[in-house]
């Protein structure tokens, strides 16, 4: 909540009233408005989904394997995707997926 100044229209500020508490003052003219009672309210966006940028499990269904070892489980096969994530003048990315079905972790290169 965002409180303006009634006589030059400035943003008003929070600031301390000794013992009374709290109150909005203005800064450039004596205009000061005293604060009863706390407000607060919060409210949390909600967040949209996010894609694949992988295309999901549908991409991994028709790739090559190679003999790459997993990093997790030492499984010596990987499935592999090379994809252009930068700019055309540099080498394209390699994402690997473990063939361990039980493993299944995704890493690049």
């Amino acid at each position: 909540m965002i409180l303006f100044c009634r006589t030059c229209g400035n943003v008003l500020k929070v600031v301390e009233a000794g013992y009374s508490g709290l109150q909005f003052a203005c800064n450039t003219c004596p205009y000061v408005f005293k604060i009863s009672r706390k407000i607060s309210n919060r409210t949390y966006p909600k967040l949209k989904e996010l894609d694949d940028v992988l295309g999901g499990a549908a991409a991994w269904e028709n790739v090559d394997s190679t003999a790459e070892r997993c990093p997790k489980c030492c499984h010596p096969r990987a499935y592999f995707m090379q994809i252009q994530t930068r700019s055309a003048d540099e080498p394209m990315t390699i994402f690997y997926k473990c063939c361990n079905s039980s493993c299944g972790h995704n890493w690049r290169e």
